[in-house]
C-alpha cells in the first residue's frame, strides 16, 4: 500500500510539473506573440507632427497649415501639429528620429528618407491634372542667355541641395550634358558662383533682382512672386526643362501603426472633396489634389540619385 501511495505521489508530481511547464511555456509564447504583434502593428502616438519645408515664407506656411492640422486632429482623434523645418535634410533627419511622423517631402527627400530610415510614401500631389512635373531654368529675358550652354560662367540660384527640382535633376542634367565630373565642379568650374536661396520663390526673386543669372525651380515658379511683381512673366523667361519628376509626397515614418497610417491616408484623400483643405494645399505647395502613391513610382528619382551619389565620390 505504501509503495502504491508513493508511486501515486510521484505520478501526481510529474503531471503537476508537466502542467506547470506547459502553462509557463504558453504564457511565454503569449507574451512574445503579443510583443511581436505590437511591433508589427507599430505605435499610435499621443501627438502627430507634420513636417513642412518652406517653398515660401516660413511664418506664412506655419499659419496657413494650422486649419489643416486642426482638421486632421478631428478626423484622427489625435493631436496634430504642423512644424516648418529649415530645409529638406532637416525634415528627413527628423523623420528618421521619429520627431516628425508625417512629412510633406519632395521626391528626392523621400528617396533619401526611404533608403536611410524606411520612410514610406502613401500619397502624392496632383498639379494641373498630373502626377509629375519638370524643373525649369529661369533667366532674365534681356540676359542674352538662350540655351543651357550659355549658363557657363554665370551665377546659379537654387533653393537647397535637398530639392529635387531645385538641385538634383538640374545638376544631373548639366553634369551629363557638359561632361562634368561632380556637383562641386559644376558649382565651381562651370558656374562662376552659386546662391542658395532657401526657396523656389527666393530663387526666382534672385534672378529678377539681378543677384543671379539663372534659377532652377519647379515649373512654373515665376507665379510665386507674380502678385508682388506683375511683370515677372515678361521680365523672366524659361530656357529649358528637365525630364519628368514624380510629384511631392506625403510620407510616414515606419513606427506608425498600420491602421493609423490608413486613417491618415483616408483623411487626406477626403480633402479632395473639401474646398477649404484643397485651398490650403494649393496655397502652401500649389497642390490641386491628392492621390495615392507607391514607392515604385519614384524609381526614376532613385536611379538619378544613384548616379548623383556616384558622382560625389569621383
Amino acid at each position: 500500500m505504501k509503495k502504491f501511495l508513493a508511486m501515486l505521489f510521484v505520478l501526481t508530481m510529474i503531471f503537476a510539473l508537466a502542467a506547470c511547464g506547459t502553462s509557463d511555456e504558453d504564457d511565454t509564447q503569449g507574451t512574445d506573440g503579443d510583443a511581436q504583434g505590437e511591433d508589427a502593428a507599430g505605435e499610435t502616438p499621443e501627438k502627430i507632427v507634420m513636417g513642412f519645408v518652406p517653398s515660401q515664407d516660413s511664418e506664412t506656411i506655419a499659419d496657413t497649415v494650422q486649419p489643416l492640422a486642426d482638421r486632421l486632429s478631428e478626423e484622427l482623434g489625435i493631436e496634430v501639429v504642423g512644424q516648418v523645418m529649415t530645409d529638406y535634410t532637416a525634415l528627413v533627419e527628423a523623420m528618421g528620429a521619429n520627431q516628425v511622423q508625417v512629412g510633406f517631402i519632395p521626391a528626392f527627400g523621400y528617396v533619401q528618407a526611404n533608403q536611410q530610415y524606411d520612410v514610406e510614401v502613401i500619397l502624392k500631389s496632383i498639379r494641373y491634372g498630373s502626377g509629375t512635373y519638370r524643373a525649369q531654368y529661369v533667366v532674365r529675358a534681356d540676359s542674352g542667355i538662350e540655351s543651357l550652354a550659355d549658363l557657363e560662367g554665370k551665377v546659379w540660384a537654387y533653393g537647397d541641395q535637398g530639392s529635387t527640382s531645385g538641385y538634383l535633376f538640374p545638376a544631373n542634367q548639366l553634369m551629363a550634358e557638359f561632361d562634368i565630373a561632380n556637383p562641386t565642379d559644376l558649382e565651381t568650374d562651370f558656374f562662376s558662383g552659386v546662391v542658395q536661396t532657401g526657396g523656389h520663390d527666393n530663387s526666382v526673386q534672385a534672378v529678377y533682382d539681378g543677384d543671379a543669372d539663372v534659377a532652377t525651380t519647379f515649373e512654373d515658379a515665376r507665379t510665386e512672386i507674380e502678385e508682388n511683381y506683375p511683370d515677372v512673366m515678361e521680365k523672366l523667361k524659361v530656357i529649358g526643362y528637365t525630364e519628368d519628376i514624380p510629384n511631392d509626397t506625403i510620407s510616414v515614418t515606419k513606427e506608425l501603426n498600420d491602421e493609423l497610417v490608413q486613417q491618415i491616408k483616408t483623411a487626406f484623400l477626403a480633402f479632395n472633396d473639401d474646398e477649404e483643405m484643397i485651398a490650403i494645399m494649393k496655397e502652401v505647395y500649389n497642390w490641386d489634389a491628392i492621390s495615392e502613391a507607391t514607392d515604385a513610382e519614384y524609381k526614376v528619382v532613385k536611379d538619378t540619385y544613384e548616379i548623383f551619389k556616384e558622382s560625389l565620390t569621383n
